[in-house]
């Protein structure tokens, strides 16, 4: 006769009891151990939490849509000036690799480079587009730090070669300070009305300094009261040069 067969709602195997019970007396008496492995992976979930909460940057979001668009087209025109450095860097490396006249293409890169270390080291002369900016600081408010914030601002945006009231070429050594005459650049007493030229994409360059919280806002704020009036220039001549200190300590290897 057979056997008859056994419902599968009786209790379960001892095996499987001592197991359950095993996991019920882990999670309502954890160890030290475990404890730990606990808080460390809540505080793990609650940082990752935090930082996906906080992934959009606060410096865009209070900006207007026009900035946004400006930034973009600085963008996008910095890299569209990359891409083709990088171009003509391939072309120059394939000449050099061809073996053809290999020579003569190594001069004239190094005349090349050169002549632009020239230029960003202020020792030449440049001419080219950009912009010029007139400052009009009639109260004196003008300070090294808002100066220099426009000069970066500038070079950020592509300014190659600059220039301050006819007379002074800004370079990677140039100094701001302020004494009781008023602001001061590399030694050279500026007057209330400061003009800068700079070279460069004049669309980009002017951009630059008409953003909120830029160079124009900033002059015409409250904090300095003064002017700033921006004019894109066709051509500009940049004819002050610095005379470089020879070197103090080093020497060819």
């Amino acid at each position: 006769m057979p056997e008859p067969a056994r419902s599968h709602t009786g209790a379960p195997p001892q095996d499987e009891a001592s197991v359950w019970r095993r996991m019920g007396r882990d999670l309502t008496r954890p160890s030290r151990g475990q404890v730990v492995v606990g808080v460390i992976l809540l505080l793990l979930g609650f940082g990752v939490t935090l930082q996906l909460a906080g992934g959009d940057d606060e410096r865009y979001t209070t900006l207007r849509q026009d900035e946004l668009v400006a930034m973009l087209d600085d963008v996008t025109a910095e890299s569209r000036r990359l891409q083709s450095e990088v171009s003509e860097l391939e072309r120059t490396r394939a000449q050099l690799q061809s073996g053809a006249d290999a020579s003569a293409v190594a001069r004239e890169q190094a005349l090349a480079r050169l002549e632009a270390l020239e230029l960003l080291g202020g020792t030449a002369p440049a001419t080219g587009p950009g912009i010029r900016v007139t400052i009009t600081d009639r109260q004196g408010q003008l300070t090294p730090e808002i100066l220099l914030n426009a000069l970066e601002e500038l070079r950020d945006a592509g300014a190659e070669v600059m220039e301050i009231d006819d007379r002074l070429r800004l370079v990677t050594s140039t100094w701001v300070a302020k004494t009781d005459e008023g602001l001061v650049v590399d030694g050279t007493t500026l007057g209330s009305t400061i003009v800068i030229e700079a070279i460069g994409v004049p669309g980009t360059l002017a951009e630059a300094t008409r953003f909120r919280g830029g160079l124009v806002s900033t002059i015409e704020g409250e904090r300095v009261g003064g002017t700033a009036r921006v004019e894109e220039v066709e051509e500009l001549r940049i004819d002050s040069v610095v005379t470089p200190e020879p070197p103090r300590f080093a020497r060819p290897a």
